[in-house]
């Protein structure tokens, strides 16, 4: 797991929850947090220009019941398929 990417996730989720990013753990869900399926969509949006990365649109659609780390994964999950795809494009 990369810590770094965790704590900017994190730090993202606190401000669109408008909480404290202590409040964040990785079993909080997003509705846990008060943010409701726009907010989280936005969010969303937030996440993927943050790391320049972008979320298949299927992936979006559950994110307000998934978890604060289910999101961190799937960042990991794109930041390495986006590295991936950059190593076959020489």
């Amino acid at each position: 797991m990369n810590a770094t990417t965790q704590q900017q996730v994190f730090e993202i989720i606190a401000k669109q929850a408008k909480t404290d990013v202590a409040n964040v753990k990785p079993d909080s869900t997003l509705k846990d947090l008060g943010i409701a399926s726009l907010e989280a969509i936005e969010l969303i949006f937030d996440i993927e220009e943050h790391f320049n990365i972008n979320f298949p649109d299927q992936q979006g659609a559950d994110f307000d019941r998934d978890t604060a780390q289910s999101l961190v994964d799937a960042v990991d999950k794109a930041l390495a398929d986006k590295a991936g795809a950059g190593e076959g494009a020489a």
